[in-house]
């Protein structure tokens, strides 16, 4: 919780009774003492005793009439609250006799404090005729309290559930809490114990909820909230004490014991008293005599109204005096006990009060009555046009679920003939693909087919021919023919017409180059990284004859010095462009390069092979060997 349940006595002690000090007239005192149901929450009763005591005798000396009725009435109250029924009960008698002369709000705060001492004091004729002149004054009467106190259980309950049956369903945590509490006490009071237990149970749910809400409530609905939870918890062990679960109602008794004591201070509090009573019947059913009457000593030292519970009250002291062996103590009580019982006094004044209320009851009852039919034809009138605007949206729900079910159908149709549609179009397409896959792989092959019967026929014009220049110009030929024609071999035999997987093709190329050039006491060892890289065609070729001229060149003229050497060979796809690099660790270009290499064809070809590929051809000849390369989209 965000509070503090005792406030710290230097910050608010008598601050409520300081405030009603500084004002400055007995209106709006008046006013302010009602409005503040937790007025003893820092000042005890008696200290509102002794200061409204005071104001009377202060109205008396300056013949203020309307201040000393206003400051009576609080009085009334405060005597209430200290359980002294006798002197409220005085002093509401000689107001009532000036009741003509009262102001309103007064005349009627007093009617209500009148019917709160006359219940107290079971005055319940009195209590009648001021339920009377508060019907008369236009406030909301109620009568099962008074079936109540008459013994009339079952009518109460009824009675209650018709005043304040919409708190069941709409009111608060706490006004539910109320409702299922009250509505178990009527149940217990009748018999039911079984069914009153279940609905102290229900409040007791509903009170812990709300008390569960930190942060949310106030400091005074907090000190409700738990005195209501001391009650009802108080009532669950009535409840036992009426199974004749003793044992077990002591823990529940002692906790309605303590929020009654903590939460009604500074007040004379009638339900400890009730307690103490209880108790003392637990323990004396549960061989504890000794305890029994410690709880009958404190009633007997502190009780200040003798009627409410003196019935049973006699009874427990007989049962307490048996059980010690004093049958003269027990007789003595027992005969007061069933004196007090069957009163004949008693017994006429309640026939006769029945005989007042059920008059009083038919009027109450006919309005009540009226204003029940009256909600009951506006309420049935409200389900009558509920209903039928229910069957109206039914029925357009109805329609347009029809028409939605027909659109689905034709939705349905319709998607059954696109589905086959799409269908044959995907098959037709799927064979021309495939046609046209096999197509291509038969041009490819038939152009690897002819481009090897032209590199055959190279080979046999360079063994027909004995110039040994025009025989090399044959071989370089005839390379180049092979380049290109495993670029197609390539090509047909991959599942995917478009691209080459240049690792591989490579390594196949420099094969075939080496089954050519290379020699018995050559080492040459070359070094391919072009894996993950691919490429179609058209910059296929022209990379296949770039390397078929450079491996050709290093073969011949890089190595022959040394027989043996590196080649390295780095094709590498970078996103943007592809890398092309090749070097050797050869004997280099001779110095005379540049000159030479204008009119060499190899070298000419490499650069317009490049250029193809809109690139230029780039030579390093600071490292060890000759180093060539450029990059290429």
């Amino acid at each position: 919780m965000l509070f503090t349940l005792y406030p710290q006595v230097s910050q608010e002690v008598n601050s409520r009774l300081h405030q009603f000090k500084l004002i400055t007239t007995a209106e709006q005192r008046f006013e302010y003492f009602y409005a503040d149901s937790d007025r003893y929450a820092t000042a005890s009763a008696y200290r509102w005793q002794e200061l409204i005591r005071n104001l009377i005798k202060d109205s008396e000396q300056s013949s203020d009439v309307y201040d000393k009725q206003r400051y009576q009435t609080m009085m009334v109250t405060v005597y209430y609250d200290l359980g002294d029924y006798e002197n409220a009960a005085l002093l509401v008698e000689e107001l009532l006799q000036k009741k003509s002369q009262l102001d309103h709000k007064v005349k009627i705060r007093l009617l209500h404090n009148a019917d709160k001492v006359y219940a107290a004091l079971q005055f319940f004729n009195k209590q009648l005729e001021i339920r009377k002149e508060l019907k008369n004054s236009g406030e909301q009467v109620v009568l099962y309290d008074i079936y109540s106190n008459l013994g009339l259980y079952r009518h109460a309950l009824m009675d209650y559930g018709m005043v304040y049956h919409e708190l069941e369903t709409e009111g608060t945590l706490l006004e539910k809490a109320v409702f299922h509490n009250d509505k178990g006490t009527f149940l217990r009071k009748d018999g039911s114990v079984y069914s009153a237990y279940k609905e102290y149970v229900t409040g007791l749910e509903f009170v812990e909820t709300f008390i569960g809400q930190e942060g949310v409530i106030s400091e005074k609905e907090f000190r409700k909230a738990v005195n209501l939870k001391g009650s009802i918890l108080g009532n669950m062990g009535k409840c036992k004490m009426d199974q004749g679960k003793y044992e077990e109602a002591i823990p529940y008794i002692e906790a309605g014991i303590s929020a009654s004591k903590k939460f009604d201070k500074g007040k004379f509090s009638t339900a400890t008293v009730n307690y103490w009573s209880n108790l003392a019947e637990c323990y004396l059913n549960t061989n504890s005599p000794e305890l029994a009457r410690t709880y009958l000593d404190s009633i007997d030292l502190t009780y200040k109204n003798p009627y409410l519970h003196l019935v049973n009250y006699n009874r427990i002291k007989a049962k307490l005096y048996l059980k010690e062996n004093k049958p003269d103590s027990a007789t003595f009580f027992l005969n007061s006990y069933m004196k007090t019982k069957d009163s004949i006094e008693y017994s006429d004044m309640r026939k006769q009060l029945l005989g007042q209320l059920v008059a009083f009851d038919i009027d109450v009852q006919t309005k009540r009555k009226l204003e029940q039919q009256r909600l009951d034809l506006e309420r049935n009138r409200s389900e009558i046009l509920e209903r039928e605007k229910t069957i109206y949206l039914s029925i357009v729900a109805l329609v347009f679920s029809v028409l939605c079910v027909f659109a689905l159908i034709i939705a349905y149709v319709k998607s059954i003939k696109n589905k086959r549609l799409i269908e044959n179009q995907k098959r037709i397409i799927e064979n021309s693909l495939t046609e046209k896959d096999s197509l291509l792989k038969e041009i490819h092959h038939r152009v690897k087919n002819n481009l090897q019967m032209v590199s055959s026929l190279l080979s046999l014009q360079a063994k027909n021919t004995r110039s040994r220049a025009a025989i090399n110009a044959l071989e370089e030929g005839q390379s180049r023919v092979k380049a290109m024609a495993l670029i197609h071999q390539k090509l047909y035999q991959n599942e995917d017409l478009s691209v080459i997987e240049m690792q591989e093709y490579i390594e196949s190329l420099i094969a075939s180059i080496q089954s050519v050039y290379k020699k018995d006491d050559a080492k040459v060892n070359i070094i391919i990284d072009a894996k993950g890289t691919q490429l179609d065609v058209d910059r296929a070729i022209p990379i296949g004859l770039i390397l078929n001229e450079l491996v050709s060149n290093s073969f011949k003229y890089a190595f022959t010095e040394t027989k043996s050497g590196h080649i390295k060979i780095k094709l590498t796809d970078e996103g943007e462009h592809v890398a092309f690099e090749y070097s050797d660790d050869g004997i280099g270009l001779p110095d005379d390069f540049e000159t030479v290499s204008t009119g060499s064809m190899g070298l000419n070809l490499i650069n317009r092979l490049a250029n193809q590929l809109r690139s230029k051809l780039q030579i390093d000849r600071d490292v060890k060997g000759v180093r060539f390369w450029f990059n290429f989209s």
